[in-house]
C-alpha cells in the first residue's frame, strides 16, 4: 500500500522534509536568542536613561572606553565651552532625515580636563560644504551641562569611513583619542549628547533619545519558524494520503477497464 514511498521522488521528498524540520527549529531558537538579546539591551538602555545623573568623571576618564553598561547614562559636568576649538561632524541627520552636521564643542572642566559635548544638529545650508558653517553660540562662562554618555565612534562600529583631508574643523567621527591629539589636552573617553540646558531658539537641535529595538519582531519570527517546522510533517502526511488515494482510484479504474463485458444472449 505504501510501496510508492520507496520511489526516488518520495525518498527525496522525505529527506528534504527531515532536513527542513531541524533547520526550522534551529532558526526559531536563533530568533528567540535575538529576542532575548534585544530585550536585555532595551532594558539596559531604559535603566541608563532613567538613572539619576552623576558627575561625568565618576563614569569616564582620559583613555577610558565606555562600556555597554555605561552607555546612555545621564551625567553632568561643570565648566565652560571652548568654541575656539569647536568642530562639526559631517553627514549627520536629524529626526526628519535631513542631512547636516553635529556640533562638537570641547567643554573644559574645572580641573582642566576636556569633555566632548555633542550640542546637536544644524542644517548644512551654508554656501558650500567646505566652508565652516555658522553655529549658534552655547552658554557663556561657567555652566553645568547634562547629557547622555556615549562611546567613541569608530568605523567598525558605525560604518562611517574616517575620511582624510577634510576641510578645516570638520570631522567624520566623534572620537576622544583623535580630539585629544588635535587639542593637545587630556580628553575624557567617549562624549556626551547634550540634553540640558536646552539651546536658545531650539538650535542646534538636540540629539533625540535612542529608540527601543523591535524585540517583539524576533519573537514573532521564532514562533513562525516553529509553526513551519510543525507544518512540515503534517504536510508530508497529507501528501502521502493524497498519493495513496490517487493510486487507489487509478487502480480501481484500471480494474474496471479490464473486466470483460458480459456475453450477448
Amino acid at each position: 500500500m505504501y510501496r510508492f514511498l520507496l520511489s526516488r521522488q518520495w525518498v527525496i521528498l522525505t529527506l528534504v522534509a527531515l532536513l527542513l524540520i531541524p533547520t526550522m527549529i534551529r532558526l526559531g531558537i536563533w530568533q528567540m536568542h535575538r529576542y532575548e538579546e534585544r530585550t536585555a539591551r532595551n532594558q539596559l538602555v531604559s535603566n541608563a536613561l532613567s538613572a539619576e545623573p552623576v558627575p561625568v568623571e565618576k563614569m569616564t576618564s582620559p583613555g577610558h572606553v565606555i562600556t555597554t553598561d555605561e552607555r546612555y547614562h545621564n551625567v553632568t559636568a561643570k565648566g565652560r565651552f571652548d568654541t575656539d576649538h569647536e568642530v562639526v561632524v559631517r553627514r549627520r541627520t536629524n529626526s526628519d532625515d535631513e542631512v547636516g552636521y553635529h556640533v562638537l564643542t570641547p567643554f573644559v572642566l574645572d580641573d582642566g580636563k576636556v569633555l566632548l559635548v555633542n550640542r546637536g544638529w544644524i542644517p548644512s545650508d551654508g554656501p558650500s560644504q567646505t566652508a565652516f558653517p555658522k553655529i549658534p553660540a552655547p552658554a557663556r562662562g561657567e555652566t553645568t551641562v547634562t547629557g547622555r554618555l556615549m562611546p567613541d565612534e569608530t568605523t567598525a562600529a558605525s560604518g562611517i569611513k574616517n575620511v582624510k583631508g577634510l576641510p578645516d574643523r570638520q570631522v567624520m567621527l566623534i572620537n576622544s583619542e583623535q580630539e585629544a591629539r588635535r587639542l593637545g589636552a587630556e580628553v575624557l573617553g567617549g562624549y556626551i549628547a547634550q540634553t540640558a540646558p536646552e539651546p536658545k531658539g531650539d538650535t542646534p537641535e538636540l540629539v533625540g533619545r535612542p529608540g527601543n529595538e523591535d524585540a517583539a519582531l524576533n519573537y514573532a519570527y521564532a514562533i513562525q519558524w516553529w509553526l513551519f517546522a510543525a507544518g512540515v510533517p503534517v504536510g508530508w502526511v497529507v501528501l502521502v494520503r493524497r498519493e495513496q488515494r490517487d493510486r487507489r482510484e487509478a487502480e480501481a479504474g484500471q480494474r474496471d477497464a479490464e473486466e470483460p463485458e458480459p456475453a450477448a444472449v
